[in-house]
């Protein structure tokens, strides 16, 4: 792959474990269509010399159709259409399907900037620092409009839409500095919505970490707010407080609703209960949840949710050595929960 951005301009730098299989099916999709675009024009040209009229009151022979050459113009094309989508399809899904070890990192965008934290609590805006040959997880959301996280040398992008949660992988093979845009027109200074991406040797990375790491972590930020908000007195430990279901081992599982029907509990369901918690109302349990839409930041509910996920053993992942995101679920206080009917 090196040797053939040596020679195509415009190529960005290969840089992950994913981008020289972008490339792959870029320069395949790109072969097809020089391949036949020089068959067509060929053929072209050649039918417009080789049956041209020769004389004025010249009569051509008729022609007759061919099955076999429709037959055969026909399957070819759909072969091959057919390989792009099954290529493409495996790329995407092999992308947008993160490893169960990746080490995970919230992202927020707003006009005209990126807000990053990492599990372990360390902030940027603008910068993301990551080590090389480990897998990493973003988990993205917009205080806006609709941004686009975009870092060309990994072939990773995926757009950040306001009200919900996308996730994409990398894992990155080169130490170096990378840069990060965004790829969605988002306002009048879309253009200076960049950043950069710092890929570093492990042990350099865990000394950056060690040296920044004067804020709490998501999880442990997000209890405290579990705390002040008073949930614990409908979600305790083990259920207690009677109003609301336990929170402990919620993520990934399935959650009984009223009306016979259950969802997953992923991010974005523990999303929507904090800000629609009559959307989908957990079996057996009363509809008495507050909203508290215009309450809580993207920055707050990315905390609760972070809380929560460590709450089930699938918090965060934090790299080797890292202090624990948070401490078991406080016991039942002041009253107003914003997870009432999370299950």
């Amino acid at each position: 792959m090196q040797s053939w951005q040596s020679w195509i301009p415009l190529i960005p730098e290969s840089a992950s474990t994913f981008s020289w299989k972008v490339d792959a099916l870029y320069f395949y999709l790109s072969g097809v269509t020089l391949f036949f675009s020089l068959l067509i024009s060929a053929t072209l040209i050649f039918f417009v010399i080789r049956y041209r009229r020769r004389t004025p009151y010249e009569i051509p022979r008729p022609i007759a159709g061919s099955h076999k050459l429709e037959t055969l113009w026909t399957v070819i094309p759909f072969l091959i259409a057919m390989t792009m989508f099954g290529w493409g399809a495996r790329l995407y899904f092999e992308q947008y399907k993160p490893p169960a070890n990746a080490v995970e990192i919230y992202v927020v965008g707003k006009q005209w900037m990126w807000k990053l934290q990492h599990a372990t609590g360390q902030r940027e805006i603008n910068e993301l620092h990551v080590p090389v040959g480990r897998k990493i997880k973003l988990i993205m959301t917009s205080e806006d409009v609709i941004h686009d996280f975009f870092v060309p040398a990994f072939r990773t992008k995926a757009d950040v839409v306001p009200g919900r949660y996308t996730t994409i992988w990398f894992e990155a093979t080169k130490p170096g500095k990378y840069h990060l845009l965004c790829a969605e027109y988002c306002g009048m200074n879309h253009s200076g919505m960049t950043g950069s991406v710092y890929v570093m040797e492990p042990r350099e990375f865990d000394n950056w970490l060690s040296g920044n790491a004067g804020n709490a972590s998501p999880a442990a930020a997000g209890r405290e707010l579990f705390q002040t908000l008073g949930c614990a007195s409908c979600h305790g430990a083990n259920g207690e407080g009677g109003r609301g279901p336990t929170l402990a081992g919620l993520l990934g599982r399935q959650t009984p609703l009223e009306g016979g029907q259950s969802i997953k509990a992923d991010e974005a369901y523990i999303r929507e209960s904090i800000l629609n918690p009559q959307a989908k109302i957990v079996a057996g349990f009363p509809p008495i949840m507050p909203t508290f839409q215009g309450q809580v930041t993207e920055d707050q509910l990315v905390q609760l949710v972070a809380f929560i996920k460590s709450l089930s053993g699938g918090g965060a992942t934090a790299p080797a050595g890292a202090a624990p995101a948070s401490s078991p679920l406080p016991s039942s206080r002041a009253s107003g929960s914003p997870t009432e009917n999370v299950h």
